[in-house]
């Protein structure tokens, strides 16, 4: 059984090698770990870092491409290197490496192929109350998305195992922890979450600039996804709410009608059958986008066994 813990790096010269000291090196259950960072275009000396401290990989980006492109990058480097459990973890410390057996446990138990750290939220002292609040309810929002009972949906602590590795796909380019929760519910994999210990903060995070950023860009990933793997039900319901309103105004105008005082209210008669028509128009459009899903369904089948093949070609090759 091997294990490789991933790490997504950019210009984390300065707290990498504290992340990786604190990381362990050895779990019972497991024959063989080894470490791999994504280096994302890093202007420092991240990778001469990382290189010195004795990691197994490296991937290396040119140019910053963003999170969740070197979180699919790494599980794709990973893979390729035979890893039956890949665990993705911060440069800055901020989760404590020791919990890592944590998390690999429910799937070396055969329980569950994807398992996410659930910080201690709530009494973490660096995060502002606000943040506090945020991180439940985007967490709630994605529950609801995903169906699924993960509490803290944000966390970029987690584990996978190789069926489960093989089958992500994420397509947004901020970051992959909504989706891949969606994604993993929707698709019906066996996901769950375990308690996990946080360290001191080291550096503010660099995943968003503002708070207002932050909202914008999880409500767009969560709503992105949830189209993505369930859109007949979104837009039945965006379309159910408008058809409802237009319908509302169609009847309020019968009741004028059949009172004898119809005049001066044809606006709302023409309103009505807009919103109504709109209402329809978006219900097909959901019919339409269901068929392009069951595709997708059948893309995402296609794209594992592709990989798997892959991967098994690239052994092949290597063990000649």
């Amino acid at each position: 059984m091997k294990l490789i813990i991933q790490i997504p790096c950019y210009n984390e010269a300065e707290t990498l090698e504290i992340a990786l000291n604190d990381l362990p090196k050895h779990i019972d259950g497991i024959d063989e770990i080894e470490y791999l960072i994504i280096n994302d275009g890093s202007h420092d000396n991240t990778v001469e870092v990382a290189k010195k401290w004795g990691v197994h990989y490296v991937v290396n980006f040119k140019s910053n491409r963003g999170l969740a492109r070197g979180f699919m990058a790494g599980l794709d480097a990973c893979l390729r290197q035979g890893a039956d459990i890949i665990v993705n973890t911060d440069a800055d410390n901020q989760y404590c490496g020791a919990d890592i057996e944590k998390l690999v446990r429910p799937i070396l138990n055969g329980e569950y192929d994807i398992v996410i750290g659930e910080r201690p939220i709530d009494q973490t002292a660096h995060f502002s109350p606000l943040k506090k609040k945020l991180q439940h309810i985007g967490s709630w929002t994605v529950r609801v998305a995903s169906k699924t009972t993960i509490p803290d949906a944000p966390s970029g602590f987690r584990a996978y195992s190789r069926q489960a590795a093989l089958r992500m796909n994420v397509v947004n380019e901020y970051t992959y922890t909504l989706e891949t929760i969606v994604q993993a519910g929707r698709n019906k994999m066996a996901i769950t979450s375990v308690p996990i210990r946080t360290n001191p903060e080291l550096r503010k995070s660099r995943l968003f600039n503002s708070m207002f950023g932050y909202i914008k860009k999880s409500v767009l990933t969560i709503v992105r996804a949830f189209m993505m793997y369930k859109p007949l039900r979104f837009f039945s319901i965006i379309g159910g709410i408008v058809f409802g309103l237009g319908l509302i105004l169609g009847i309020r105008f019968l009741v004028y009608m059949l009172g004898g005082n119809s005049q001066g209210h044809i606006q709302s008669l023409i309103l009505a059958s807009t919103l109504m028509i709109l209402g329809f128009q978006t219900f097909i459009s959901g019919l339409l986008a269901d068929l392009i899903a069951s595709n997708r369904k059948i893309l995402e089948d296609t794209q594992e066994r592709v990989r798997r093949l892959d991967y098994i070609i690239d052994k092949k090759k290597s063990d000649e």
